[in-house]
């Protein structure tokens, strides 16, 4: 009886964790999409555009 109990803890603590990791998420969810999209947009500019071998002049790293 007393391992049943703990093994209901455990899930129950696990699902609180989850929860307020899920929780977290959704708090800073805007700060997490900036984030995204200035590493997104950095990474955008490093690439050469899509219509470079049409520009004699264009030279890509």
């Amino acid at each position: 009886m007393k391992s049943t109990w703990r093994f209901v803890m455990k899930i129950v603590g696990l699902s609180l964790a989850l929860a307020g990791l899920i929780c977290l998420v959704i708090g800073c969810w805007d700060k997490l999409a900036e984030d995204a999209a200035s590493v997104a947009g950095r990474l955008h500019s490093r690439r050469c555009p899509e219509f470079d071998d049409y520009d004699d002049d264009l030279l890509c790293e």
